[in-house]
């Protein structure tokens, strides 16, 4: 009863395959394949939209070097004060940009208040050095809680953006599974909604180690080349990163495990409510669930063989002393038979 992440779970088979596949002979270096330029070209029909491609090994570099491109002296970027960026990335979107700052912007429920957006970026007037300047904007999708930011949503913080000339970054790590969730599309979900780039994930959901930068405006591919190789993420042999990616578009593969991942959460979600022993924190809208749990009930669950992981509190919840939010993650490789099982234990 594996829910620690989905990060937890393997590469699928297919996936696996691909590298298996494109393992053998010759094939030229630096992002320079057939096969890169393939996958380039998919990437552009997913989003109905001419983009530039950079790919990564983690998440982590994604959303650092995307923030590196919007950077400028003094440079402030505004994030969820609970997001990957401010909580997870060991600081390293200001090692990588040198020394910008994230500023954390309130909001329920893991998504970001656009009143409160406002409020901070008026906080940091451009013309005022002492406080620094805004440089961009940072969202989550789905978010650190499973949560979603809807189309509206994004709309509402684009406007924001474009007011203040400030590009919008999204941090798609689950990207698939707050798609499908949305019943939307990729250029719907994006540059249709002012997203000027992206953290597009995949590796999450069920590649090996594949993640992307997505620029919706070609003309900053030059930069980014730049920033792409002095941050040592321009692989050599890229053509495997490109392998995986070709594996998991093709018939649509990284919709169907999102689905499967979004179905097994809400199948969890449906015990927890049932349960008399935990109870739901919010509502899950993708992949993630979180359950308010005794301490005593979790270390119970633990001797049983269930895995995961309490989490923060949200500023704007109270929970008991002797209690914890537990964050549950379903992927993939999750299975109907493990989610039941757990069902059983909390019955």
């Amino acid at each position: 009863m594996i829910f620690a992440s989905d990060n937890w779970a393997g590469a699928h088979p297919k996936v696996s395959a691909a590298l298996a596949t494109h393992s053998g002979g010759f094939s030229r270096g630096y992002g320079d394949s057939d096969l890169d330029r393939k996958v380039a070209q998919t990437f552009a029909e997913i989003f109905d939209h001419e983009v530039a491609v950079f790919f990564v090994g983690t998440g982590t570099a994604a959303n650092a070097l995307s923030l590196t491109l919007a950077n400028r002296p003094g440079g402030v970027a505004f994030c969820h004060y609970a997001s990957h960026a401010i909580e997870d990335e060991g600081g390293a979107p200001e090692y990588f940009t040198g020394g910008a700052r994230l500023a954390k912007v309130e909001g329920r429920l893991g998504r970001m208040d656009p009143a409160a957006l406002q409020a901070s970026i008026d906080h940091h007037p451009a013309a005022f050095i002492h406080a620094g300047r805004p440089m961009a904007v940072s969202i989550t999708q789905s978010t650190e809680i499973g949560t979603l930011y809807s189309l509206d949503d994004i709309s509402a913080i684009s406007a924001i953006c474009r007011n203040e000339g400030l590009p919008l970054h999204m941090d798609g790590a689950r990207f698939a599974n707050a798609l499908v969730a949305l019943g939307t599309t990729p250029a719907e979900m994006t540059w249709k909604r002012g997203i000027d780039m992206l953290s597009f994930g995949a590796t999450k959901n069920g590649c090996w180690c594949a993640e992307a930068i997505v620029l919706f405006d070609e003309a900053k591919a030059t930069e980014m080349a730049f920033i792409h190789k002095r941050a040592a993420q321009l692989y050599s042999k890229s053509r495997f990163i490109a392998a995986q990616f070709d594996a998991y578009f093709e018939d649509g593969l990284w919709l169907e495990n999102a689905r499967h991942a979004n179905a097994l959460a809400a199948r969890l979600a449906g015990h927890i409510r049932a349960s008399r022993k935990l109870r739901l924190a919010w509502e899950p809208q993708a992949n993630e669930v979180f359950a308010v749990i005794a301490k005593k009930e979790q270390e119970r669950l633990a001797g049983k063989g269930a895995v995961f992981f309490p989490w923060h509190t949200p500023h704007e919840m109270e929970i008991a002393a002797d209690e914890d939010i537990c964050r549950f993650v379903t992927s993939f490789a999750t299975t109907a038979d493990m989610v039941d099982a757990f069902g059983e234990l909390i019955g």
